[in-house]
């Protein structure tokens, strides 16, 4: 990854522009701009063929201001520590600007799970936890499924957990199967927060979702599930992306068939060849189609100022993390394209997890319904607050998302006494 996609650089330039703007205090700005503490792990892992391998992981837990840490775990060949740095910070921001109390912290391991069975799996999902466990908790540090992990995932590290511990407890993991206290709601949380989002998005720039052509870059749990949503709403997706490919249909692609396809073949590719649609090439062309809306879903660091000028969408949600440079952000706003910054537009998923983390420790839990109408009211007034903000400081809607954060979080650190 080039410097300038450094995406902890990315992070720090992202909170130095909004400390100068709201001129907050330089005793926060300082302590803000880098992690309260973080873990570097190794972990042994028995292959299948007898052969041990070593593993490398990270836990960096930004800010606890608020309240316990909160962030997901991700099983990525390409992990960097300066990813789950900068996801931790941008969950520190994330917590707040939805106004939940906890702070930010991310995990990650340096692996293929593609090339793993699942008892290598097992084994290296139970050592993670073995390595960070008496440093994670329910009023400490709270880890969640990320990128290329999962329920089962978090069933395994919940296990090993209570194995330590003595006892089962709920509250140290959320995104878990419902049988051992997951929540209802949970699987599409985060693509019903980009919904609502764009639903107010929607209201506030005059556009009419009904017919409103999508495209989703990112055909994951989070890209596919907006995709429906957003096709449900009346909207028309006519092209997604994920590592299999791009494909595109300008009369619309049906999402139910292509979430099928995914299912029984793993990704898109080859997705052409039973649909109507063509393949992109290459596959990054999707991010500059003549579309109403644009939802990144898939890594960080892919609109840039290399291809800012050619993205003709008028509203970009973020549902990925740190989709969109700095340099990217500027041109946007100078060209009036409404962006919902990615720590509001994906928020979803860990207000959900607030939701599991809360139903464990009280072990009470909620109906679906339940869930629903409290993330919608949720996303609702974090969206109004960032717009409101961002109008008041005459800044672009991630500054705003920004300073509604860093004030929460900076007042809570005051409060106790930090500074």
């Amino acid at each position: 990854m080039s410097e300038t996609l450094n995406p902890f650089k990315m992070a720090q330039a992202q909170l130095d522009e909004a400390a100068r703007i709201m001129n907050l205090d330089e005793d926060i700005h300082a302590i803000l701009r880098e992690p309260k503490r973080e873990f570097h792990v190794s972990i042994p892992v028995r292959m299948d063929d007898g052969k041990l391998k070593i593993f490398k992981g990270f836990r960096v837990q930004y800010n606890d201001a608020r309240g316990p840490c909160k962030g997901g775990i991700r099983f990525h060949p390409g992990e960097t520590i300066d990813t789950v740095r900068a996801l931790a910070a941008w969950m520190t921001w994330k917590c707040a600007v939805v106004n939940i109390p906890l702070g930010g912290g991310k995990g990650g391991v340096i692996c293929d799970p593609k090339e793993m069975s699942m008892k290598e799996l097992e084994t290296l999902s139970r050592g993670y936890i073995q390595a960070i466990g008496r440093y994670i908790g329910p009023e400490i540090d709270v880890p969640a499924p990320d990128v290329y992990t999962n329920p089962q995932i978090m069933a395994w590290m919940a296990d090993e957990y209570a194995k330590i511990k003595g006892y089962y407890a709920p509250g140290v993991i959320t995104g878990k199967p419902i049988a051992i206290g997951g929540s209802l709601g949970r699987v599409d949380a985060t693509s019903r927060g980009v919904l609502y989002t764009i639903r107010e998005a929607a209201k506030k720039i005059g556009m009419d979702l009904k017919g409103a052509t999508v495209a989703v870059q990112g055909f994951g749990n989070v890209g596919s599930y907006a995709a429906k949503f957003l096709a449900e709403e009346g909207c028309r997706v006519v092209a997604i992306s994920d590592i299999g490919g791009a494909f595109y249909n300008a009369n619309g692609i049906d999402i139910e068939k292509a979430i099928d396809y995914v299912l029984e073949n793993g990704t898109l590719e080859g997705f052409n060849n039973e649909f109507n649609c063509d393949e992109l090439t290459p596959p990054e062309a999707l991010l500059e189609l003549d579309i109403d809306i644009l939802v990144p879903a898939a890594l960080e660091g892919q609109i840039t100022e290399k291809n800012v000028e050619n993205v003709k969408a008028k509203l970009i949600a973020e549902a990925a993390n740190g989709p969109t440079t700095p340099e990217a952000d500027r041109i946007l706003k100078e060209r009036g394209v409404f962006v919902i910054p990615d720590f509001l537009c994906n928020a979803g998923g860990v207000t959900v997890s607030y939701f599991e983390q809360v139903q464990g420790n009280m072990n009470f839990f909620w109906t679906e319904e339940e869930v629903r109408q409290r993330l919608e009211n949720i996303m609702k007034k974090a969206f109004w607050a960032v717009v409101e903000t961002a109008e008041r400081y005459n800044v672009d809607n991630r500054m705003g998302a920004y300073i509604v954060s860093i004030a929460r979080v900076a007042e809570a650190m005051k409060l106790r006494g930090w500074v």
